[in-house]
């Protein structure tokens, strides 16, 4: 890649619109025009010529059905860069001046989808419990044990040629990182579908259910009053 090549793909996340269609589009899902429109406070025909850069410029990916453009992010390779960028964004940087703001920035901070994969408070968690129960390597690798606990709980792991089956994400908000990868997008999923976890809004924030918080603590030892919100 060329200098030039490099700053342009660089320039298409220096704008406070686009950074913000990243972040939502970080919960891994398709999203409409009018949808990232709202989000980020803008009109839907600014929003359109935003994503039109973002999809030519290899940022985004885009799905149409029928009369609806859907766009993503381009894979999970993108998403790391994301949200790798994102944690070298100073805390204090972060200002909110809304009641609204503040609870929905706490929620995040919480519990949230890093694409595919549990972030935040929940995911650091999760994280810390499977190292300490040697059921991840401190190389960030499945342990053998590791493998045979993803079996009893009957969530597959199938390995990829392009993608590990576990390394670390370096969590925007704890600072410290939390598990990604091919086993890491596995238990999210399961911890979904399983109703551990629901997603608040419909978008990337996520609520540990009493069913989650009690198979967590069983399953790996993590504290319940680790994971619930903080009292008022």
């Amino acid at each position: 890649m060329s200098a030039q090549g490099l700053a342009s793909f660089a320039a298409l996340l220096a704008d406070p619109t686009r950074a913000a269609f990243c972040l939502a589009l970080l919960d891994g899902r398709a999203w409409t025009a009018g949808e990232l429109a709202r989000t980020a406070g803008v009109a839907a025909s600014t929003a359109s010529e935003h994503l039109s850069k973002m999809v030519e410029g290899g940022l985004l990916a885009e799905e149409r059905q029928g009369r609806h453009r859907y766009v993503r992010l381009r894979d999970a390779a993108t998403a790391q860069l994301v949200e790798d960028l994102a944690a070298r964004v100073s805390p204090s940087a972060a200002t909110h001046t809304t009641l609204r703001a503040a609870s929905a920035a706490s929620a995040l901070a919480r519990a949230r989808t890093c694409y595919d994969h549990l972030a935040g408070r929940l995911g650091v968690s999760v994280t810390d419990a499977l190292l300490s129960h040697g059921l991840l390597d401190p190389g960030f690798s499945l342990s053998a044990s590791g493998a045979a606990w993803f079996e009893k709980l009957g969530i597959a792991l199938t390995a990829s040629r392009t993608r590990p089956m576990a390394r670390p994400c370096l969590d925007w908000t704890e600072r410290r990182p939390h598990l990604a990868g091919t086993a890491g997008a596995a238990l999210c999923h399961h911890a979904l579908e399983a109703g551990w976890v629901t997603r608040i809004g419909g978008q990337r924030a996520l609520k540990v259910t009493d069913s989650g918080l009690s198979s967590l603590a069983q399953l790996l030892d993590i504290p319940s009053d680790t994971l619930r919100p903080s009292p008022n």
